[in-house]
């Protein structure tokens, strides 16, 4: 093992960051963000720094990373003046843990996106707590999250390595989200929320093969399984203190009427793992947001009888997908004739075309309520995920010191906070914003 604990986020390393899964879905629209981000003439940057960063995209397939090396070299020739070398590649696979140490090793931050990590993710997890490598990824797999925080917290601590999951749509939206309201009602209040409900006021875009083999996975996984069955109701899922809150989340399950807005509501898909998060971040930031506080995510339909019939269609729908996920002769039905399959997903016109708008209702114990949003630009899974995604390994790896956040497993909120949201809404196309303030 590598204790590598200097407060110099381990930057005598080969690479600042290095993107592992680049030639998978939203690995390729990562990596050509980053390269456009990173190239010398491209003066949305703003700073120096971001000019030298040296990075490299990582896999096991050598064939399709040269391909995606040439597309990238090609892309950056025709933004820039001067022909910037070529980004590196490393062959590291899943299956090889010295591949992985060898390129964990190499570099300060890696980003993962391999899918589903329940299947894939654990040997790079172990092998960047085992050297002091910190490391983002996009998992929605709330009882994958669990499962590596209870192997590995002990020896990310010990090595410097800060495990960040979730740093997609899963789960930064809502997670900066939450924090930005937070400080929002602290700011004006004094005090914060006690209740915060979410809801998705508006969203445009699609899901990919990867984002449908990790939900199947979880579907597999609790459906063998009733222990993980009573992990994934737990809404203290990943809260590992010894005094974890015990208050009674509510959960939007089922077709419901808001009387204060005057609108129906239905399930939010995401709700299971962006929940969760948000009351890890809640416990890492010592419980700022108070051990009572409640959060709650929801899908917002219009009023009447339309939006009713939409509430109850989407429930609807929602319970047969999950119901048939769970059974495994249904479920590879559906995933080899009817769903998305591995490597695919929204074009690149749909991702410019998406967008979302989210909408965050608090309330003090005083009473005192606030209204916030944030929205993104780009289609929520892949063209706002991947730019998430990117910033956040910059944001650890120029921002964040190992003497500001040191190892173990935190939050997007928890570990980068207001330097992320600024990044965010800098380079992202996200936006955080109060829409009204009422004490």
């Amino acid at each position: 093992m590598n204790n590598d604990t200097d407060n110099s986020n381990n930057q005598d390393r080969s690479y600042a960051v290095v993107l592992y899964g680049a030639t998978s879905f939203v690995g390729q629209i990562t990596a050509h963000y980053l390269s456009q981000f990173l190239s010398r003439d491209n003066q949305q940057n703003g700073t120096d720094q971001n000019k030298t960063v040296t990075w490299a995209i990582a896999g096991r397939d050598q064939d399709k990373l040269d391909k995606l090396q040439r597309e990238l070299s090609d892309t950056q020739k025709k933004d820039s003046a001067d022909n910037k070398a070529k980004v590196d590649i490393i062959v590291a696979n899943s299956n090889d843990p010295a591949s992985l140490d060898e390129m964990t090793k190499q570099a300060q931050v890696i980003i993962s996106t391999v899918g589903p990590y329940l299947k894939y993710g654990e040997p790079l997890i172990k092998s960047c707590a085992e050297n002091g490598t910190d490391y983002v990824d996009l998992t929605g797999e709330a009882i994958f999250i669990k499962d590596m925080l209870d192997k590995y917290q002990d020896t990310a601590k010990n090595s410097g390595a800060r495990i960040v999951n979730s740093c997609g749509f899963d789960s930064i939206p809502s997670d900066l989200g939450v924090y930005f309201t937070q400080q929002q009602a602290e700011d004006q209040f004094d005090e914060a929320c006690e209740v915060i409900n979410m809801r998705v006021k508006a969203a445009k875009g699609g899901l990919s093969g990867g984002t449908i083999a990790s939900m199947a996975t979880i579907f597999e996984e609790v459906g063998q399984d009733k222990a993980r069955r009573k992990q994934l109701a737990n809404p203290y899922l990943l809260n590992d203190d010894d005094d974890a809150p015990s208050v009674r989340q509510d959960n939007v399950s089922k077709p419901e009427y808001d009387d204060e807005h005057k609108r129906w509501l239905a399930p939010f898909v995401m709700a299971s793992i962006n929940t969760r998060v948000v009351h890890r971040s809640n416990q890492l930031l010592g419980y700022e947001y108070g051990r009572n506080f409640k959060y709650d995510e929801a899908m917002w339909m219009k009023d009447g009888l339309k939006g009713q019939l939409m509430s109850f269609g989407m429930s609807a729908g929602l319970l047969g997908f999950a119901t048939a996920m769970t059974f495994k002769t249904s479920r590879e039905f559906l995933s080899e004739h009817v769903l998305t399959k591995a490597g695919e997903g929204p074009s690149k016109s749909e991702q410019e075309n998406g967008y979302f708008d989210i909408r965050f209702f608090g309330k003090t114990p005083n009473g005192d309520t606030i209204n916030t949003k944030v929205t993104g630009d780009k289609d929520p899974g892949y063209g706002s995920t991947s730019r998430m995604l990117a910033q956040s390994a910059l944001c650890l790896a120029q921002d964040i010191t190992k003497e500001d956040v040191e190892g173990g497993f935190w939050t997007p909120a928890s570990a980068m906070g207001e330097h992320l949201l600024q990044r965010l809404e800098t380079h992202s196309g996200l936006s955080f914003e109060v829409v009204s303030a009422k004490d």
